[in-house]
């Protein structure tokens, strides 16, 4: 071990002794991850742990097990201690700087009086709130998603179910985790956004236990009364009785309680008292980890799902159903267009090439299918030959589909080649997200950078450039941290303990990123063009993809 290494060591050594450090926790769709950083310099990740997990479908429902939840979070934060012991021969640590908590956006968990869960957790991914978004948004003129809170709410309403009468208390992921950990109710301003339409302005916004807050971002009043006046008797309290408080980023969000410290860790050794800032979204966590927080810019995040997030520089003039309106971290407003389908169909493909590579007997592993693969894809036409794929394994909104069926559709006149075909593959992953994109465009928004992350992005030059030509604008990727969400809020809680007196973007520009290794690729003509086409044929091919639902 070199002389540098060993004074590395010791100085995270001594960092995480001394509390010096930011703990972020996301619970993700398929992992609950942990992240601990140094808080004066949140690039430096000195440990992760993470935890796979699983949604289940129950009764029709997509659900987590609150047990789940827990075992979950202690698991992934037994596996950052034992990474600490690994690196440095640290012990378990008594106490972090700052704590916090970030997890899947929306969905629906309603708490009785005593604090106990009245139906299961009722996720993202549930679309099972057509009547409730249709009407909320037509009443409040502003796109209401099927996976909102306030949807999931109110289709409990229009349904009558039972347990309605007895809601006390609707709140996020995060934000339950939060709860649990702190006894405080409240919620970051970004996954606030995502239970209910947010104010331009800030308002002035009561303290929660903790430290007085001045003002922050808070839910639209004009849209709150609106909709007590809606359900009128048909709702036990007030909406904004039931809803968690909304806090901006850097805002005292309230302390780890004993029981919160046994809850992360069994062992004893967490100390309460560590500061915890607010809960926010994964959403929001992706703006951070990508420094796209200031108008203009934006990121897109393909995994599962795919998704742009841009942040607007004034209101847009009309709703559209293709986009949802949230908000950064800071509670600036952002446009978010989000897609059920991202890159789940490109990967079964590149399982199917890489079996066909090992019945020729030449196996490869799966980074090496996707390189050649992505190669090929270089040497397609501009418009993937006249190929046309959709990625569409669920429903997807933006499309019309409530079902989804992948198809490859082509004309007999169109060339079917290896690369074209890859084309058509990478070009079907930003089909939806496109459309969605052009409505922004059409509102006059114009973007000085998006930032791209998500697996496909590792391999150069390739989803980067197709991504550039798909939006017509430069688009950049990064290596920040491998933890992606998880580092966000550990970054967000940097932020709480280390940002007084700057703005969320000051802070990120002159803290986080100033040395950042960024690669932009502006786009090129020709692949805007080509992809143009392809979008005009894509949006035709819709009827067959409709179709295809119904028939199949």
């Amino acid at each position: 071990m070199t002389d540098s290494t060993t004074q590395q060591t010791d100085a995270a050594r001594a960092a995480i002794l001394e509390g010096r450090t930011s703990l972020g926790i996301e619970l993700g769709s398929t992992r609950i991850k942990a992240c601990l950083v140094d808080a004066d310099d949140p690039t430096r990740v000195l440990a992760v742990g993470s935890h796979a997990w699983e949604n289940q479908f129950v009764d029709r429902v997509w659900t987590y097990a609150l047990e789940d939840v827990w075992s979950g979070l202690q698991a992934a934060y037994a596996d950052l201690v034992a990474d600490m012991r690994a690196r440095y021969g640290a012990d378990a640590p008594a106490t972090f700087g700052a704590i916090g908590v970030s997890a899947m956006m929306h969905g629906y968990l309603a708490f009785d009086e005593a604090g106990e869960l009245l139906v299961p957790f009722r996720t993202w991914r549930n679309t099972s709130t057509g009547a409730a978004s249709a009407e909320l948004s037509e009443r409040f003129g502003v796109n209401i998603p099927l996976r909102w809170s306030i949807a999931h709410l109110h289709q409990a309403v229009l349904d009558g179910e039972a347990h309605v009468p007895d809601i006390r208390f609707v709140t996020t992921l995060a934000g339950y985790v939060h709860w649990k950990l702190t006894g405080e109710k409240v919620l970051g301003v970004g996954d606030a956004s995502g239970m209910f339409p947010i104010s331009a302005a800030p308002i002035s916004t009561a303290p929660i236990s903790a430290a007085p807050i001045s003002a922050a971002h808070g839910y639209d009043a004009a849209l709150v009364a609106s909709y007590d006046e809606l359900v009128g008797e048909r709702m036990p309290r007030p909406l904004l009785e039931l809803l968690p408080a909304s806090l901006d980023a850097g805002a005292d969000a309230g302390s780890l309680t004993a029981d919160g410290a046994a809850l992360l860790d069994p062992s004893g050794t967490l100390q309460p008292g560590i500061p915890l800032c607010p809960p926010e979204g994964d959403a929001g966590t992706g703006m951070v980890a990508t420094n796209s927080v200031a108008p203009r810019t934006g990121n897109v995040s393909a995994g599962t799902s795919i998704f742009a997030m841009v942040v607007l520089e004034r209101p847009l003039e009309h709703a559209h159903h293709e986009l949802d309106l949230v908000t950064t971290p800071a509670g600036d407003p952002v446009a978010m267009v989000h897609c059920n389908n991202g890159a789940s169909e490109l990967a079964a493909w590149a399982g199917v090439f890489g079996q066909f590579a090992a019945a020729s007997g030449t196996p490869l592993d799966g980074d090496a299918v996707f390189e050649a693969l992505f190669a090929a894809a270089l040497e397609g036409e501009a418009d993937a030959g006249g190929l046309l794929a959709y990625n569409h394994l669920a429903g997807e909104p933006i499309a019309g589909l409530v079902e989804g069926r992948p198809l490859i559709v082509r004309t007999p006149d169109s060339r079917l080649t290896l690369a074209n075909f890859m084309r058509a593959q990478l070009y079907g992953v930003f089909g939806t997200l496109a459309l969605g994109m052009r409505v922004l465009s059409g509102e006059g928004v114009e973007l000085d950078r998006m930032f791209a992350h998500g697996g496909m992005f590792r391999t150069a030059g390739v989803a980067q450039r197709f991504l550039a030509g798909a939006l017509d604008a430069p688009v950049a990727v990064g290596e920040t941290a491998s933890e992606g969400g998880a580092w966000g809020i550990a970054v967000l809680a940097s932020y709480r303990s280390r940002g007084a007196g700057r703005s969320l973007g000051a802070y990120l520009d002159e803290t986080v990123f100033a040395n950042a290794a960024i690669d932009t690729v502006d786009p090129d003509p020709a692949d805007a063009a080509g992809f143009a086409d392809y979008l005009d044929r894509y949006r035709a091919g819709l009827a067959a993809e409709a179709a295809a639902v119904e028939a199949l």
